[in-house]
């Protein structure tokens, strides 16, 4: 390694990241809906989430946060005064899952409602799913 490329990753590596981040983790992702009782339904029993915190929120919404077995990150059934039009979109997150294929077969027979079977991409294996509100998820595998 030469003077420079010794000096670029002791200035960039070694200075940079020896405090902690300043930013950890994802702590919730938020998805629109418009019936906020339908939705919790589907999250708990068809997705088969689980209710961490569900209380008044203001006049008209609660705010409903659910948690996914072995994950840190939780999923909030909300919509912001003025983001209606976001409810029946395709919503920009992906759930994980070991096996897709298992993984859709289950929830097919629970009555999720995919768009079609999975498919096998450069990346893993995928499929679209829609929740009960209209909007739009991917599940997806890790390289396959």
């Amino acid at each position: 390694m030469d003077k420079y490329l010794r000096y670029v990753h002791f200035v960039f590596i070694e200075t940079n990241f020896k405090e902690k981040p300043v930013i950890r983790s994802v702590k919730f992702v938020s998805v629109p809906v418009k019936d906020q009782e339908r939705a919790l339904k589907f999250y708990t029993e068809k997705l088969g989430m689980m209710i961490m915190t569900d209380q008044p929120f203001d006049d008209s919404q609660r705010w409903i946060e659910l948690g996914i077995k072995g994950a840190d990150t939780r999923v909030i059934l909300f919509t912001p005064r003025g983001h209606e039009d976001r409810v029946g979109s395709f919503v920009n997150m992906a759930y994980e899952s070991g096996n897709v294929e298992k993984t859709y077969e289950e929830l097919k027979s629970r009555g999720v409602e995919f768009r079609g079977p999975p498919e096998k991409t450069p990346w893993g294996f995928m499929a679209i799913f829609n929740d009960s509100e209209g909007n739009s998820f991917c599940l997806s595998s890790g390289k396959g």
